[in-house]
């Protein structure tokens, strides 16, 4: 994955060698020789990671950091700081001034683009997430938000050494839940949808961790799931090969608990980011395709439905029927009890519906008091049937108007027809919506059934009087 790396180091052979290394690989590098020139260079063209060098004169990394992070054009860009200084005490220091990472001098080629493709992913994952979410906010859905949740994220560590294994889970309970297993193969038996990482050890003999990445990346379920591996430094082979099978990120022995900390976290970041983005992509898709109101598919869900099924028509001769139906003297409810009564009538006339219909029927709503009924595989005579059946339950209980307990009896009208092998969606609809017609012209409260074809129209009139209050 390319991307843009602002390289900052007061040294120019340390600049030079970073962008040799970075272009070879097809990042684009910008280049910055001082904490200064970092600053205004990041605000200006906003680069997917910054490589920031700790020891600069006059502004170090760590005050470069915070100045970053402090400016809220500049706070979420990835941060990796890039130092001889290998302490527990400075990496600590890196870590409360924002840092996202650590790189150690001389700057191992495995580590060095690890890192930077992590933090691109994770920073373009950010900028996905709040694109979509502003996008939801508009079409009326939550507002867009600035932080994620940070709850205890739910981590499998597989890891022979039981000794390493309960040191890393120490470490990591403080703000996690934490479950350790010996090898990838029990290691398959304790996965589940609910797993936030795996830690996998590629020392552990009796375990193929570079198989256990494999068969997660080919798995539907565990595509999206970070994989963080730790290597000892005879495992750098096998560690470049995991990176390319789809690792996430990895520790090289020994491990230290502040990177343990560091790593871990922003793998769980990423998790939260992608959970967000499937969230938000099921709240846009149901924003788009579903009635606010009531709940049901829309006009636009509707169309797409009925040519989706029409066209298996066409090829295989499989019938489909279509019932529209429209509330009687709707206008009434709205002008006599008001809009919000009117808006409580639609929702009751949809859970009508929804229990009268059966469930391989879908039901849409057009638009003001108009509904729809697509019934697969169904014919006149079977449509007929269920439309009498909904337009039953729509007239035998009166509709709650409000909080008060007004009641108010209320029907509908129907039009019913199917479609032929070679008709069209137009077609389909305007029979129904001439049915419909007839039905409403005939006195309402009634369901009235077009054939596909011209012949004997089916006209189903009220069983029992029922009185409608006008």
């Amino acid at each position: 994955m390319s991307g843009r790396v602002l390289v900052v180091d007061d040294l120019d052979i340390n600049v030079k060698l970073l962008e040799a290394k970075l272009s070879a690989e097809y990042f684009d590098v910008l280049t910055a020789f001082n904490g200064r020139s970092a600053l205004e260079i990041a605000a200006a063209e906003l680069p997917d990671v910054i490589l920031l060098d700790v020891m600069m004169p006059r502004m170090d990394g760590f005050e470069v950091c915070r100045r970053l992070k402090a400016n809220p054009r500049t706070a979420d860009l990835p941060v990796v700081m890039v130092t001889a200084l290998s302490d527990a005490a400075n990496r600590l220091r890196g870590l409360e001034a924002g840092a996202d990472d650590f790189l150690t001098k001389p700057v191992a080629d495995i580590a060095l683009f690890a890192r930077v493709r992590s933090l691109v992913r994770l920073k373009r994952m950010m900028e996905e997430w709040r694109l979509r979410d502003e996008i939801c906010g508009r079409f009326g859905g939550s507002e867009a938000t600035t932080e994620l949740g940070h709850g205890p994220a739910q981590i499998l560590i597989i890891e022979e050494d039981r000794f390493a294994a309960a040191k890393m889970a120490e470490t990591l309970a403080i703000a996690h839940r934490v479950a350790s297993v010996a090898s990838c193969a029990e290691a398959q038996t304790r996965l589940g949808g609910e797993t936030d990482l795996v830690i996998a050890s590629l020392t552990a003999p009796e375990s193929d961790t570079l198989r256990f990445v494999s068969q997660c990346r080919a798995s539907d379920l565990f595509r999206q799931l970070p994989i963080l591996l730790i290597a000892a430094e005879c495992d750098l082979p096998r560690l470049a090969r995991g990176l390319d099978l789809g690792a996430n990120d990895y520790l090289v022995r020994p491990i230290d608990r502040n990177e343990l900390m560091a790593r871990t976290n922003i793998q769980i970041r990423r998790k939260e980011l992608q959970n967000r983005l499937d969230e938000n992509y099921r709240r846009s898709l149901s924003l788009a395709l579903t009635d606010e109101l009531t709940g049901l598919y829309n006009r636009r869900y509707l169309f797409a439905h009925l040519d989706e099924l029409m066209a298996r028509v066409n090829g295989d001769g499989v019938g489909i029927a279509l019932l529209i139906f429209d509330i009687d003297h709707f206008k009434r409810v709205n002008d006599t009890s008001g809009h919000a009564a009117g808006d409580n009538v639609l929702r009751q006339i949809a859970a009508r519906a929804l229990d009268s219909v059966r469930s391989v029927d879908l039901v849409a709503r057009l638009g003001g008091e108009e509904f729809a009924v697509v019934m697969p595989e169904t014919s006149l005579a079977v449509a007929a049937a269920v439309a009498d059946r909904l337009r039953l339950a729509v007239a035998s209980e009166p509709f709650v108007l409000g909080p008060d307990g007004e009641r108010l009896p209320i029907t509908v009208s129907i039009g019913a027809t199917t479609t032929i092998a070679g008709g069209n969606r137009d077609q389909l609809l305007k029979r129904a919506d001439d049915a419909l017609y007839e039905a409403k012209s005939a006195g309402r409260n009634r369901v009235v059934a077009h054939p596909a074809k011209l012949g004997r129209r089916v006209d189903s009139r009220p069983r029992r009087p029922v009185q409608v209050g006008w």
